[in-house]
């Protein structure tokens, strides 16, 4: 709902009040939908993206995408699609990321984009409502997309704030927080494994959850349902970028379970993939042979239920 065309580039060293020689830009589609069907379609699932774009940026954005091979369906936007840029510090080895906020949907255009996703067929097994949303937009919309689609895909949700509660009240399979998020959905701080699990385990009983993947950086990932809680490790990387981790995470999740794989395998592929983006500039993503050799280096082990 909030696509971005994201610019990356380098400078020797960022230095506050100088002008700073930057390395030829590189331009990528952005967004956290947009991302995961990206990498959906690298690792050989077909996706659909829907979204809205306007405006020259707008264009860019709709041919990078087409080139990737990535179906779309565009809703035409009023206003120009907006522009994020990421800057490499090659002293510092730093990155900064510069988010801009998206340009206000009206009710024609995000209406056009929820008739869009709930019209796609053949149906599909699952739909992705990920990253933020414009201004313009209710704050139920992803209750919405849920409530049109619940009964024949599995709803899939990466937001935070109102959207996220919204879509949580309307009922989705799974959810995917990074740690930040998790405490605010959550309402407490603890960031030790039993409390992160059993705050996980309150979450699902209170809303209608199935499935919660904590993405946590560095430290690898949890997953909870009601009956089972499992534990990945994360691997050592050097990152050159963190941009599109979570993307690149979710995407390789929701592949490794459209194969037919087992939540634990599936979690593994998540780590790997989130891991994978890592290693590639700016937000190209993952790649999938990294994906595939680094699934075979996480670990995943079950948490046992401790009583408290």
């Amino acid at each position: 709902m909030n696509p971005a065309l994201d610019v990356s580039t380098s400078v020797a060293r960022m230095v506050p009040f100088t002008k700073m020689r930057c390395a030829q830009a590189h331009r990528d589609p952005g967004g956290g939908g947009i991302n995961v069907a990206r990498v959906l379609k690298r690792l050989g699932v077909e996706a659909t993206a829907v979204y809205p774009a306007g405006g020259a940026t707008g264009q860019l954005l709709a041919n990078l995408i087409e080139r990737e091979g990535v179906r779309s369906v565009v809703i035409p936007a009023t206003n120009d699609t907006r522009e994020d840029i990421t800057i490499f510090d090659e002293t510092t080895r730093e990155q900064f990321r510069l988010v801009f906020p998206g340009a206000p949907l009206n009710d024609i255009e995000w209406r056009d984009c929820l008739g869009s996703m709930t019209r796609i067929t053949p149906q599909p097994a699952y739909i992705i409502a990920s990253g933020s949303v414009p201004a313009g937009v209710p704050h139920d919309f992803f209750g919405r997309v849920a409530q049109a689609s619940k009964a024949h895909s599995k709803i899939i949700v990466d937001t935070s704030g109102p959207f996220l509660r919204a879509a949580l009240e309307a009922g989705v399979y799974l959810i995917k927080p990074n740690l930040r998020e998790f405490q605010e959905l959550a309402e407490f701080a603890a960031i030790d494994e039993a409390s992160l699990v059993d705050a996980g385990r309150r979450l699902i009983d209170r809303y209608r959850i199935e499935v919660i993947a904590l993405s946590m950086g560095s430290d690898g990932a949890l997953l909870v349902t009601r009956d089972m809680a499992l534990r990945a490790n994360g691997l050592p990387i050097d990152p050159i970028s963190v941009s599109g981790a979570g993307d690149s995470f979710l995407g390789a999740m929701v592949w490794s379970l459209v194969k037919g794989n087992s939540l634990e395998i599936a979690l593994r592929y998540g780590v790997a993939g989130g891991s994978a983006a890592l290693l590639n500039p700016g937000t190209e993503l993952c790649r999938p042979d990294d994906v595939h050799r680094l699934a075979s280096q996480v670990i995943v082990t079950p948490i046992a239920r401790t009583t408290r």
